[in-house]
């Protein structure tokens, strides 16, 4: 696949881009609150710099309602819980209504016992896995999000896949520092292997498998991720071990669905429901050391000051190249879509009949 020389991006602000997905939700009947949730989560992915989990998983989100795979206006509900702990059903409800439920509840729960974690089946593609850790920490929290997802990645020496890739988000406040990380377990998140078909640009070697379990560069040719880490050689199995952690954790204990029980999923939406499991947990920090904060920061400032390799490329903590986005953002006014990102919303709009997006 040859690479683009360049495409015309389009700038549309943070308020348009968020006003665009929640019309188009609400076209399909869903309520203007979930709508507004589900709508911050995806512009917030775009605005922190992960476009494979914002605008573009809009399409994916509107045909499960559609074929009515998802349920718009589903609300959660509490199946068991203890002072510490909680298993609740999503009720096959929008991700992020689901997510937003379980980790306010995890909150709640520890700001009296200390540390809150709860379990949910019957959810769906919740977004980005770092929104969930986001709200803990806006509490003072120390927040961890998990979940399992369709089976993209294959085992290490397999060449089918039997795992998602079953991201972990642990997020850690710090006066006005933080540190927040957000990673698949598979080498590259599925997304961004979307992104280069949209790009028309090939993938680096290590992210995927074609059909016969050789690694490729072509996008279209990608049938497995490999685990993080890649080839056995490059310590892969410890991508697959903690893919294998996360569906335990998430599909195992929330009795949803894991592995090849889940659903394949894609731009079309499915006529099956995803039954996704995922964990949510906040921790007070202050339950332990009183210096926390104090030694969170410090641990920062001793990794960003690191001696880097290439003074051009300063050491980086987890989220750091987010809040560069962001701030890029501000500066310009507006997130940057790729031309064929804009063409599926012109589609959208006008299959919807709502208003199409409008460029700063």
């Amino acid at each position: 696949m040859s690479t683009c020389e360049s495409q015309k991006q389009e700038l549309v602000s943070v308020k348009e881009s968020r006003r665009f997905m929640i019309d188009c939700f609400k076209a399909f009947g869903v309520p203007e609150i979930h709508a507004e949730q589900q709508a911050d989560l995806l512009v917030a992915a775009d605005y922190r710099g992960h476009f494979s989990h914002g605008l573009n998983r809009l399409e994916y989100y509107l045909n499960d309602l559609s074929k009515k795979s998802t349920d718009g206006a589903a609300v959660p509900k509490i199946l068991k819980e203890t002072q510490a702990t909680a298993w609740v059903d999503g009720c096959n409800g929008l991700g992020a209504v689901i997510g937003n439920f379980c980790m306010d509840l995890a909150i709640k729960k520890s700001k009296t016992a200390g540390v809150g974690w709860v379990c949910v089946k019957n959810s769906n593609h919740y977004g980005m896995a770092g929104w969930y850790p986001m709200r803990a920490m806006k509490e003072g929290f120390v927040g961890i999000s998990m979940t399992n997802t369709s089976p993209l990645m294959a085992p290490t020496r397999a060449k089918e896949a039997a795992l998602g890739t079953n991201p972990i988000a642990v997020g850690v406040p710090a006066g006005d520092d933080h540190f927040l990380l957000d990673m698949a377990t598979t080498a590259v998140a599925l997304g961004k292997i979307e992104i280069q078909r949209r790009k028309s640009e090939d993938i680096p070697e290590g992210w995927a498998q074609n059909a016969e379990g050789a690694l490729t560069t072509d996008p279209e040719q990608a049938c497995c991720l490999m685990p993080l880490g890649g080839a056995e050689l490059n310590s892969g199995y410890k991508g697959y071990g903690l893919g294998s952690v996360v569906d335990i954790l998430t599909g195992v204990m929330a009795g949803a669905n894991y592995s090849t029980k889940i659903r394949k999923w894609n731009a079309l939406g499915c006529n099956e429901q995803a039954d996704l499991g995922q964990m949510f947990v906040a921790v007070n920090p202050n339950c332990f050391d009183p210096d926390f904060e104090t030694n969170m920061c410090d641990l920062n400032s001793r990794l960003r000051t690191s001696k880097p390799t290439d003074p051009e490329m300063p050491v980086l903590v987890a989220g750091d190249k987010e809040e560069a986005n962001m701030k890029a953002v501000d500066k310009a006014g507006g997130i940057k879509y790729l031309p064929d990102q804009l063409r599926t919303c012109t589609e959208l709009a006008h299959r919807l009949n709502v208003k199409p997006l409008s460029f700063v």
